[in-house]
């Protein structure tokens, strides 16, 4: 089994309801993704998911000199970002993406897929 992340992508400003276009909308994202959510686990395809706060609470960290440099804000400036992930645990690309697009349907959002590389 190889461990893939499926990235949901979206973009970097949000309204009152996220990127979805109304209250209901929202609500009906979160329970379909919640669904999702449970299957993964009772599927066996689980690792480890979760939500990003938005991309302007980050802060980029360069610790390559004698002193680490902070910056706040995202790494990237961009129209879309991360807004959160699942790490599966899947038994070839064929299965992620089949189960990215489940996902994707479930939060209404597009999932980047990408095999972690197994080094460590």
């Amino acid at each position: 089994m190889t461990h893939y992340l499926l990235a949901v992508h979206g973009p970097a400003e949000l309204d009152e309801y996220g990127n979805y276009g109304s209250k209901e909308e929202m609500e009906e994202a979160f329970a379909a993704t919640g669904a999702f959510n449970d299957q993964l686990r009772a599927d066996g395809y689980w690792v480890f998911a979760g939500g990003l706060q938005s991309a302007s609470t980050a802060t980029v960290v360069d610790g390559r000199g004698e002193t680490a440099v902070l910056t706040d804000g995202p790494y990237l400036e961009s129209k879309e970002v991360i807004g959160g992930f699942w790490v599966i645990d899947a038994p070839d690309l064929d299965v992620a993406l089949k189960l990215a697009a489940a996902g994707s349907k479930a939060c209404r959002a597009k999932v980047e897929v990408r095999p972690f590389d197994g080094l460590a």
